[in-house]
């Protein structure tokens, strides 16, 4: 884990926060625990996102993503460690940490009675943006998204592609400098994964904006890609995809999850019988 640096170089961000960007990392989770009961969904984590990196948190379902963004989005108060966002510690100020956040759940969170632009207005209103403010805002990122001519249809009418598209949007709206998805595509066609895939990737590259991307989905993650590999709740690879396979000595990240997820056997439970 880098330290923080003791030179704070704070910019201004488009919601009016400041940021501190003098160490270099958008994310930083140290030494991150958390259970329910006697079950252990995180285990001692530790990682950093870059400022503009798109990271990819790979992982099966239960391997503990949605509780690490529960944590980062402080739906659940973290029980041990600690998460800074661009040097704002999560514990001591909430408020201008998760300003700094993008969040977009795996559930569909769109009011469907509502017209595309409608919520986002609603969106901008709960972050203190005005009318005014909000449509200026809103028109370029639904171009950006793809969706300018759906502005006025209800959600309701929209394929779960769009929707997608939509929420990504919405988090935008208030110039976040993290985004977090937690499996962002789950339901939805080839087609549509790739295009929402190949969306944040260019917001990413475009808009200064650190990606946080969480997926089962192995093939979402480029050769070049940054990817951490959660299994039960740890971390058991970290790295540049391509690398990853290299030091698994796999042929695809495919072979190299397996391998990294793999946990040995234990021995049959020995009887009296098996020593005559």
């Amino acid at each position: 884990m880098t330290n923080t640096s003791t030179s704070h170089i704070l910019e201004k961000t488009g919601n009016g926060a400041s940021v501190n960007a003098g160490n270099g990392l958008a994310l930083e989770v140290s030494g991150l625990s958390h259970s329910y009961g006697h079950h252990k969904a995180l285990d001692n984590l530790s990682f950093s996102i870059k400022l503009r990196e798109f990271v990819i948190l790979l992982g099966l379902n239960g391997a503990g993503k949605s509780t690490l963004f529960s944590l980062i989005t402080r739906l659940f108060n973290a029980q041990q460690g600690e998460i800074r966002i661009f040097g704002q510690d999560l514990r001591r100020n909430p408020g201008a940490a998760l300003r700094l956040l993008g969040p977009v759940f795996q559930a569909r969170t769109l009011d469907l009675d509502l017209s595309v632009v409608q919520n986002l207005y609603y969106h901008a209103a709960l972050h203190g943006i005005g009318r005014h403010e909000a449509r200026l805002r809103a028109e370029p990122l639904l171009r950006r998204v793809q969706l300018q001519d759906r502005a006025h249809d209800k959600a309701r009418n929209l394929s779960g592609g769009q929707m997608r598209r939509v929420e990504i949007a919405r988090a935008l709206l208030h110039r976040p400098r993290l985004l977090l998805l937690d499996e962002p595509t789950v339901g939805l066609d080839i087609e549509a994964r790739g295009n929402i895939l190949r969306h944040v990737h260019d917001l990413a590259a475009d808009h200064d904006t650190s990606v946080l991307w969480a997926t089962h989905l192995i093939d979402e993650a480029a050769e070049s890609d940054s990817v951490i590999i959660l299994h039960r709740g740890k971390i058991v690879a970290h790295g540049v995809a391509g690398d990853l396979v290299k030091t698994a000595g796999a042929r695809d990240l495919r072979e190299a999850f397996a391998t990294f997820t793999h946990e040995p056997k234990q021995p049959a439970h020995r009887t009296a019988d098996d020593d005559v």
